[in-house]
């Protein structure tokens, strides 16, 4: 058992449990093979938590803190709690937090805290992000990731992203507009040996899938993830941990 202290020095969780290593090595002979770090682990929902939160629905105020900032889920939250309680119940301090007013008895007071457990509210869309695991070589993208047209060489793998104008006619006398649009490719190639080219729009997910095939590990990945973002090509927030 392993305590769990904060900044303060007080110990506010207790972690024990199984440890989940990502890395795995091997050895004979004089000769070893390592993938990942063996040193590196995770006890999943490891923590018994011996300092709980206080709480107090005593006050005619309530504060309530989103997971994250952002002000169009602020305003989500505040039309849904509008809607259900009335209006002038929920006031938005900033893109994180906001005051609820409560009832006045303590009973109505735990049914409104309840009800609002049950909100159903319509989720912002994320913003496209790529999280990678710097250490163990995991890398996570949510949709929407994208790229722009861009050209990448990584020791022997070559990837190259392009897009052709394609011209959409519409059929005779059906009153409809010729429209301009554009053809994604993606051709990746290795050495002497190539890959064809993926036919749809240019996602992260491709790319990632055809360094896969190729043979490209981890820390490839990383690597050029990384250089596309400084390019500019990467669009979606790029997150190390």
């Amino acid at each position: 058992m392993t305590p769990l202290r904060g900044a303060d020095g007080q110990v506010y969780a207790i972690a024990q449990g199984s440890i989940l290593v990502p890395g795995v090595g091997a050895g004979g002979g004089g000769a070893s093979v390592t993938v990942n770090h063996q040193s590196v682990g995770r006890v999943p929902s490891g923590a018994m938590v011996e300092r709980s939160v206080p709480q107090n629905i005593d006050d005619d105020l309530l504060q309530v803190d989103l997971h994250r900032s952002d002000f169009a889920q602020m305003q989500k939250v505040v039309e849904a709690v509008a809607r259900r309680f009335g209006p002038n119940v929920a006031v938005p301090l900033d893109a994180r937090a906001m005051q609820l007013r409560l009832p006045q008895s303590q009973t109505e007071r735990v049914r409104f805290v309840a009800e609002l457990e049950q909100l159903s509210i319509d989720i912002v869309e994320d913003v496209p992000r790529v999280i990678i695991n710097s250490r163990t070589g995991s890398v996570v993208m949510n949709q929407g990731v994208s790229l722009d047209p861009v050209a990448v060489a990584h020791g022997n793998l070559t990837v190259k992203i392009t897009r052709d104008p394609v011209v959409s006619q519409p059929a005779p006398l059906s009153q409809g507009q010729t429209v301009s649009t554009q053809k994604t490719n993606v051709d990746v190639s290795v050495g002497s040996g190539s890959l064809g080219a993926l036919p749809r729009s240019a996602s992260l997910e491709e790319v990632v899938r055809a360094l896969n095939l190729l043979g490209a590990n981890a820390q490839d990945l990383v690597a050029i993830l990384q250089a596309m973002k400084a390019a500019g090509a990467l669009k979606a927030e790029l997150e190390l941990i």
